[in-house]
């Protein structure tokens, strides 16, 4: 046991250190030195060999949901090393006409050959319509002799043949030849799906069959009574006004059709942009969006004196001579020379990275889009052929969408509900104490009702329905950007922590029976969520998919791991109010009753089976879409790899008979607290820090 789980802390840290390796050494470095070297493999077989002779001599075949979730996972690292052995990865460069029959090796580099010729005949991209973003880069190909086999090769449509999978990787930039990922591993990929299904089928038998750890938790008595903790959760500018347009002749133009981000959209949709980005607000001086666009459009000379840039650097003020906003004519001395070029010059001549140059770099594209719209570059009509155009109703939705501030009130009205509640609960508990040291009988509810006219029942059915109401104010919000989309928003940064927020909220409503102290978290969760979605602005235009992300693959992929995070969220609030419970039992001479840390102990255990398992299915699924998209079910990226440390460090909670630090409930909630980091590490840590594939962050 303790071989077994040494061994695995060891590899959980050696992971992490491998991320930040790759950050000052490169992709190529941990590939060679780290992810493909012996050592690295004979490790996870040191893990594997003890802790399967741990379980045989435990017999936990016995309990058959736990021993196949163990087998599992010793079945996917035994198809990984079967990969690693016997699998062959390479690319093949194809030039139309020409009989190609082999592909180099991306490890070895030499010549590796196939048992059959292949002929490129065509290469072409795809594109949206009406615009020069591509959809799908496709390959046609067929195979000279007996077969005579062609076929089309694309992103997410692979081509199979004895063996050898082919993957439209590249094209050549006159568009006469291809580049194809190659792979070949008839061994491994099979292995590891059948590892894939024995862990899906594991996981939701210890969910739901009779008598497994987490039916017997649902039915506890204490998660069955009503807590005995209920939370109430409730809780012009003076500057001379420039030449614009009235609010109604203005209004004419919001509907009207251009292209913007590689789609047909209402012009109030590239306004509102117009606006955002360069004042860092959706309006200016109560002016309507779209008043701003036609200002700069119809009266340039005056709107060019308007301090509307919104400058953030400080540095970039001095060398303005502004304070935070600034005018267009700021940025040019009076012989039109561009004030900020010499200093752009400069700081890139030094190749060294600043917060000066960042600041410079942001300002110019401000300037840079004020400049477009003056031209008449950022205004592009829409094509007479070739793009469908918006309906009425398709216009009419998304100007609501665009007018309603879905996440920045979302996020106002549920964190102030969530901190009222906390506040609330910290009455409650200093009421209960005082009654409990007094010797006076214990209300039923720590909140002090006692002079109040209203019942705690009535609080808690008026703050579930502003809950709900919540929820389904964000669901129409989500809804309406699906529909103005023509996908699930799941693509970016800004749209997975919508959908986040989203699953809090959902999950919190689905609790809040056994748990009310879920209505509490849902409330601050989803508020802290959409706070960073609405203040990090990460992305919130609407464009087309690439390529590579049109699977339905992805969309599942990401549910499950942004519905896990929400969970591991909840597991991070329960467990703080039980250290909080905890530490202030033990620094008074009366004793709180220990009943309610039990029951945040006992829903932070039910919670740990969804979120752990919801975890582990959104990692597989993305493995086989990575595997159907580019030919690697694991890449060693580092969103991929600090994913799988997540799901290692949450799964040790589990644990209890081998690791009876686990049954104190104290230890227990705070590494589940700790625990969270693995999470933070995960999201922003990768996306705006370590980068790689998976990096949401510029």
């Amino acid at each position: 046991m303790k071989a077994a789980f040494g061994f695995y802390v060891w590899m959980m840290v050696l992971l992490a250190v491998a991320t930040v390796v790759e950050k000052y050494n490169g992709t190529p470095f941990v590939s060679e030195y780290m992810y493909g070297s012996w050592w690295f493999v004979l490790l996870w077989a040191v893990i594997t060999l003890p802790a399967l002779a741990y379980i045989i001599r435990r017999k936990m075949y016995r309990q058959k949901p736990s021993f196949l979730l163990h087998l599992s996972l010793a079945v996917i690292l035994a198809g990984a090393s079967l990969t690693f052995i016997t699998g062959k990865q390479g690319m093949m460069h194809l030039r139309q006409g020409q009989l190609v029959n082999h592909f180099t090796d991306a490890d070895k580099q030499q010549d590796m050959h196939i048992p059959f010729e292949m002929v490129l005949d065509t290469f072409y991209i795809h594109y949206y319509p009406g615009t020069e973003t591509p959809a799908d880069y496709v390959s046609r190909v067929h195979l000279v002799g007996k077969e005579q086999v062609g076929s089309e090769i694309s992103m997410n449509h692979i081509f199979s043949h004895r063996g050898y999978r082919f993957y439209q990787s590249s094209f050549d930039d006159d568009k006469q030849g291809s580049w194809l990922s190659v792979n070949y591993d008839p061994w491994g990929i099979p292995v590891t799906y059948t590892g894939y299904g024995l862990l899906l089928v594991s996981m939701l038998w210890l969910m739901f069959a009779p008598g497994s750890g987490f039916r017997t938790l649902l039915k506890h008595p204490l998660l069955r009574q009503a807590s005995v903790i209920l939370l109430l959760c409730g809780y012009a500018s003076s500057a001379e006004a420039a030449t614009v347009l009235s609010r109604e002749e203005a209004a004419k133009y919001a509907g009207k059709q251009v292209m913007y981000h590689d789609r047909v959209v209402p012009l109030n949709t590239l306004a509102r942009d117009f606006v955002t980005k360069i004042t860092g607000k959706v309006s200016y001086k109560g002016y309507t969006p779209e008043q701003v666009l036609t200002g700069f459009l119809f009266y340039p000379e005056e709107w060019q004196h308007e301090p509307i840039i919104r400058i953030k650097d400080k540095g970039v003020q001095r060398i303005l001579g502004v304070g935070e906003y600034a005018c267009l004519t700021d940025f040019f001395t009076d012989h039109k020379q561009y004030i900020l070029q010499e200093y752009w010059d400069k700081l890139h001549q030094s190749g060294k990275q600043s917060g000066l140059l960042k600041g410079i770099t942001e300002a110019d594209e401000k300037v840079a889009l004020i400049a477009m719209l003056r031209e008449g570059t950022l205004l592009k009509p829409v094509p007479e052929s070739g793009v469908r155009r918006l309906t009425n109703r398709e216009i009419q939705l998304e100007l609501l969408y665009n007018r309603i501030p879905f996440t920045s009130l979302l996020f106002k009205i549920n964190l102030t509900l969530g901190l009222l509640s906390f506040i609330l609960l910290g009455i409650g508990w200093k009421r209960s104490k005082r009654l409990k040291c007094n010797g006076q009988v214990e209300t039923s509810l720590p909140i002090d009702s006692s002079n109040s006219c209203i019942s705690p029942a009535v609080f808690q059915y008026l703050f579930f329905g502003l809950l709900l109401a919540s929820f389904l104010f964000h669901t129409v919000g989500i809804g309406l950007r699906t529909y103005i989309g023509g996908r699930f928003p799941l693509s970016n940064g800004y749209e997975t922590m919508l959908f986040t927020a989203w699953c809090v909220m959902l999950v919190a409503l689905l609790c809040h029976r056994r748990f009310p102290l879920a209505m509490s978290f849902g409330f601050l969760l989803s508020g802290f969520t959409l706070l960073v979605a609405s203040l990090g602005q990460m992305n919130p235009h609407i464009t087309p998919l690439m390529p590579v992300l049109v699977s339905p693959l992805l969309s599942l992929h990401v549910s499950c791991i942004m519905m896990s995070y929400a969970l591991f969220g909840f597991l991070l609030l329960n467990g703080l109010i039980a250290l909080y419970l905890s530490a202030f039992r033990c620094k008074q001479s009366c004793e709180l009753p220990d009943r309610e840390v039990e029951r945040l102990t006992l829903f932070s255990r039910l919670l740990l089976y969804p979120a752990v398992f919801l975890l582990g299915i959104g990692i597989f699924i993305g493995a086989i879409w990575a595997n159907v998209s580019w030919g690697r079910y694991w890449a060693w990226d580092p969103k991929e790899v600090w994913a799988l440390i997540t799901f290692m460090v949450y799964a040790l909670a589990f644990h209890l008979s081998s690791l009876g630090w686990f049954r104190r409930p104290v230890f227990f909630h705070l590494y589940l607290v700790l625990a969270f980091s693995t999470v933070l590490m995960t999201y922003f840590g990768v996306n705006y820090v370590l980068g790689g594939m998976h990096s949401y962050g510029s």
